[in-house]
């Protein structure tokens, strides 16, 4: 039986995380088998991956290549498994999340990037992924606390949101949804182009 691989991108504050919920409860209502998960720290070692990551000051080829492990890990221990026994998986981010971030926003030569994924995922690509699109300002100003990713300054973000929309203009696999809008009609818009999706993919 396939599964269904949804991701949700976006920076930080663009509300992606709720958004990713609320789907996750809407299959959940429907009785439909879903796995909720989650980048960097969705294994036990991710976990530790996360923390060095989130704290620890270091090299951006550094910073990708952890995330990597981390996205390894991810991939084997939950995301291959679950699609294999015909789940429904939804993450809180995935491999898109390194091009944008340590690619375009960090500058680490993004082929590279692409030749690591390819090695490590084997093929393993979402079906969806939906790409809640905010301002970086807007979306700073969310954010009570700011780990030191979240602290890399406005051009940064900048950069890594343009990343994110250039993907989705070369790619149809990426859908764009706004962020300012109210999170329960953000929601109904996902579900609905899921429902299309599903019945012209089924």
């Amino acid at each position: 039986m396939k599964g269904l691989f949804i991701t949700f991108e976006g920076i930080d504050g663009s509300g992606k995380s709720t958004q990713a919920m609320l789907l996750k409860d809407r299959f959940n209502q429907l009785n439909r088998p879903v796995v909720f998960t989650k980048e960097p720290g969705g294994t036990p070692l991710g976990k530790k991956i996360r923390e060095i990551l989130l704290n620890d000051n270091m090299n951006p080829v550094s910073e990708f290549l952890l995330f990597a492990a981390d996205r390894k890990e991810h991939a084997e221990k939950i995301i291959i498994p679950s699609l294999a026994d015909g789940k429904i998986v939804i993450s809180d981010r995935f491999a898109d999340s390194s091009v944008a971030y340590q690619g375009f926003g960090r500058g680490v030569p993004i082929d590279f990037i692409n030749f690591i994924h390819q090695n490590i995922l084997s093929g393993l690509k979402p079906n969806l992924t939906f790409i809640v699109d905010i301002l970086p300002e807007i979306g700073l100003g969310r954010l009570a606390e700011k780990d030191r990713i979240e602290r890399g300054g406005m051009d940064f973000l900048n950069k890594v949101r343009e990343g994110y929309l250039e993907l989705a203009r070369a790619d149809k696999r990426f859908v764009v949804m706004d962020g300012t809008t109210a999170p329960e009609k953000v929601a109904n818009s996902i579900w609905e182009f899921i429902s299309r999706w599903e019945l012209s993919n089924g």
